[in-house]
């Protein structure tokens, strides 16, 4: 199958953007089947607000263990109604259920 490139609109910006032959061939290869629907700038910026796979990280918030009181960093913003416990108090409580 011989493949052409394509003019497609971003569905985020509005912009046009270059659907490549070697990009559809890559796509059939990978099994993808639909078409992208944002432009590679929108795509970028998606998978960086995300915190995606492709090196991105996680926001980290300050806490106190309420089982044993070490300060520790957890991935949520505690909010005072529930205890936040450190990796090590955690993964002990989770192992005794």
């Amino acid at each position: 199958m011989e493949f052409q490139d394509k003019i497609l609109t971003c569905r985020d910006c509005g912009a046009q953007f270059v659907f490549s032959a070697g990009e559809q061939e890559f796509f059939r290869q990978r099994g993808f089947e639909n078409e992208p629907t944002r432009c590679p700038d929108c795509r970028a910026a998606r998978r960086r607000d995300r915190g995606s796979r492709s090196g991105g990280s996680r926001r980290m918030y300050p806490a106190i263990c309420a089982d044993c009181g070490a300060e520790c960093e957890v991935p949520f913003e505690p909010r005072g109604d529930r205890p936040v416990y450190c990796r090590d108090c955690y993964n002990k409580r989770r192992r005794s259920y």
